[in-house]
């Protein structure tokens, strides 16, 4: 609408108003801002409330108010378990504000009660950003949401209706990964629960594939959804009138504070439950390496969670919350020059200040703590933060390169993906390309670098004991990983959390070899919180992730486990749990774990315990092993599995067993599903398409499990 057109006079303005009476003029208002009456009764009374009157009666969880008194119409919800759903949620939030001068209300969607949903704006978009954790599982911020939309009759602020969200319309784009059965599968819940509730979805639902090229998708749909979006709201797209480069935070550099300052500690100071949002110090109990002759490394660690009111189940998941190598601090601050101000106290607030997430860690805090607790300064940097970063570069030359890193999708494939370099070595070998004349010094203000890095996140461990066994003891196994590129051979990449455990252990046992070439890390946490030197003491930052990953609850029931490398984690803790229970004098059923490694002298894990565990569940159990070094050729565990296809078939079919696969989902997790398959046209006499839909079913029945990573 141009300016003409709304153009009144004062006097005209003065006559409406003495003619149509004051009520009438702020109904037509309402109307024309907000495409609704302001005064419908069938309304909850915050929707007619005056900013700051009766403001302490807001549901804080309410969106609506908040978009409403920012006169906001688009909403973006996210779903992020690792943050990259949340780093696209900001990223559609600038490009709208960059197309079109649209502010867009970014939510946490675990910090919105989405029963309000059906009272969205009718001229308001809202967009999802939704990913898949695991097998099909949602992310712990949208579990409310999940539970909402998978009620029998799910219950939003209006009461039961047919279609309460017929008003609503809305963009979705979901994150996932093919190597999973249950592929993108919240999002396509979530779109087509939307969708059966009356929601009308713009456009084609995005589909994005970590597996191959999440960015990409990303970018493809976004591509073809902003024009859609532009109709929507009836706005112009003015983006060569915008700056693309705007900051969620502004960051201030303090010289005196008498405030707490967080030194890397993780979560509100204020909260004494230990949870997700703030991890339990655990005391490490144990550990040991289970590998032997072999450069390779596999941690054995036991935490101690009995004062922490922690508990966990066989097949749950430890989160540890890693922290970075001083090895790649010292590049990141060398290659932005920011050396002299590690331990300079910083504030940081939201440009946006109704944004749900005030801060993205603990404020205030340190650059060094910024570095080496909160950012994950270790991911791999899109094309999108490279051309964020092409105006600071030191020279034109770099600039060149860089730009063309950020423009060249194959080019960032080679130099970023497959190098699996992070960004403060992007810009170094970019520099380095350019030439030794140049300075390789980076001057990115604050505020635009905390927009390259996203919160650094827990890694998630399958738990290798028994709950029933040690209730406050909780183990976890993991490889120490460290690798060589193909691209670049002569350089290792090393693990984040793994190898930030290692020197744990290294510390521990006073083992560190001076012959590998490790990362260093400063294990001692903040504030000594995690390592006293003398003592000889280490905790670990953690909390305990609830799976769905279950041993049957008839405990006579068969049960057949693959799990090849570490895989073995939670089926070691399941061995255990029934041994435990078969000591108690209850009756166990059949259980049957395949194991394969490389060799039985180098890395057949647990091979001490297994002998001990299997003797107390009876003849019928045993572990099947597949050394796949150890013959001509190459034995794995889907070759035993054949091998015993006979007796497992029975099993399944007339014992009513259940099936456990963890480990590799791109191949080993698909190879066993096919090997059941097979089983089923062989020895059950079924066609290939009924053979596939018994595996199906057993997967519906919870009869077929995975815990399994890409």
């Amino acid at each position: 609408m141009s300016q003409r057109n709304v153009t009144v006079h004062t006097k005209e303005v003065l006559l409406l108003v003495s003619a149509l009476g004051l009520s009438t003029v702020a109904y037509m208002a309402a109307k024309f801002f907000f495409g609704r009456s302001g005064t419908n009764p069938s309304r909850p009374e915050y929707l007619v409330t005056q900013p700051g009157k009766n403001e302490e009666n807001i549901d804080p969880l309410n969106f609506l108010y908040v978009m409403e008194k920012q006169n906001r119409k688009i909403a973006i919800f996210f779903g992020s378990q690792t943050g990259t759903a949340e780093e696209y949620a900001k990223r559609i939030g600038k490009e709208i504000k960059h197309r079109f001068n649209v502010t867009a209300q970014i939510l946490d969607i675990e910090h919105c009660d989405m029963k309000y949903l059906d009272q969205f704006p009718e001229d308001g978009v809202a967009i999802f950003v939704m990913a898949t954790y695991g097998e099909g599982e949602p992310t712990d911020n949208a579990q409310v949401f999940w539970e909402l939309l998978h009620g029998p009759a799910p219950a939003f602020s209006l009461g039961h209706q047919n279609k309460p969200l017929e008003h609503l319309r809305y963009f979705i784009f979901g994150l996932g990964n093919s190597s999973y059965v249950n592929f993108n599968w919240v999002g396509k819940c979530v779109d087509e629960k939307l969708t059966a509730l009356g929601a009308s979805r713009i456009g084609a639902r995005g589909i994005g594939d970590d597996d191959k090229s999440l960015d990409d998708d990303f970018e493809a749909w976004l591509e073809e959804t902003l024009p859609l979006f532009g109709d929507e709201i009836d706005v112009s797209d003015i983006s060569s009138t915008s700056s693309i480069h705007d900051t969620s935070y502004t960051v201030i550099e303090l010289e005196n504070c008498d405030a707490h300052v967080y030194h890397g500690e993780l979560g509100d100071q204020a909260q004494t439950a230990w949870d997700v949002k703030k991890p339990y110090p655990a005391a490490i109990t144990a550990s040991r390496d289970l590998v032997s002759n072999s450069d390779r490394h596999c941690l054995h660690l036991e935490v101690d969670i009995g004062e922490s009111g922690l508990t966990y189940t066989t097949g749950d998941h430890l989160a540890v919350w890693p922290t970075n190598s001083e090895t790649e601090i010292q590049r990141l601050v060398r290659v932005f020059g920011l050396e002299s101000k590690l331990d300079t106290i910083i504030s940081i607030k939201p440009v946006d200040e109704t944004a749900s997430r005030k801060s993205p860690f603990p404020e205030l805090t340190t650059y060094r703590a910024m570095f080496r607790h909160y950012l994950d300064i270790r991911q791999l940097p899109s094309r999108q933060v490279l051309q964020m970063l092409v105006p600071y570069c030191p020279a034109p030359e770099i600039s060149a390169i860089v730009q063309r890193f950020a423009n060249d999708k194959d080019e960032h494939r080679q130099v970023v993906i497959e190098a699996v370099r992070n960004l403060p070595e992007v810009l170094e070998y970019a520099a380095d390309q350019a030439g030794s004349n140049f300075s390789a010094v980076y001057a990115v203000p604050t505020d635009v670098l905390l927009e390259c890095f996203s919160r650094l996140q827990p890694r998630y461990y399958s738990i290798s004991s028994s709950s029933s066994e040690t209730p406050n003891k909780v183990t976890l196994t993991a490889v120490n990983l460290k690798f060589h590129p193909k691209p670049t051979p002569d350089r290792t990449v090393f693990g984040v959390n793994t190898s930030y455990l290692w020197a744990i252990h290294s510390a521990l046992h006073s083992s560190a070899d001076e012959n590998e070439q490790l990362p260093s890390y400063a294990i001692e946490g903040p504030n000594n919180l995690y390592y006293d030197s003398e003592l000889k003491v280490a905790k670990l930052p953690i909390h305990i992730r609830h799976s769905t990953f279950r041993l049957p609850a008839d405990i006579r029931l068969p049960v057949i486990m693959i799990g090849p490398g570490t895989g073995v984690a939670p089926f070691r803790g399941f061995v255990r749990e029934r041994a435990f229970q078969k000591s108690q004098g209850r009756e166990v059923g059949t259980t049957v774990l395949f194991f394969g490694c490389r060799r039985s002298d180098e890395d057949f894990l647990y091979k001490d315990e297994w002998p001990d565990l299997f003797n107390t569940l009876g003849t019928s159990s045993r572990i099947i092993t597949a050394f796949s070094r150890e013959t001509n050729e190459k034995v794995y565990v889907q070759h035993r599995l054949r091998e015993n296809g006979k007796e497992i078939w029975d099993m399944v079919y007339n014992k009513g067993a259940y099936i456990y696969v963890c480990g590799d989902a791109r191949y080993m997790a698909k190879d066993v599903q096919q090997t059941f398959v097979e089983f089923a046209m062989l020895h059950g006499g079924y066609s290939e398409v009924d053979a596939e839909n018994y595996v199906k079913l057993l997967r519906d029945k919870n009869r077929y499990q995975e815990d399994v990573w890409a």
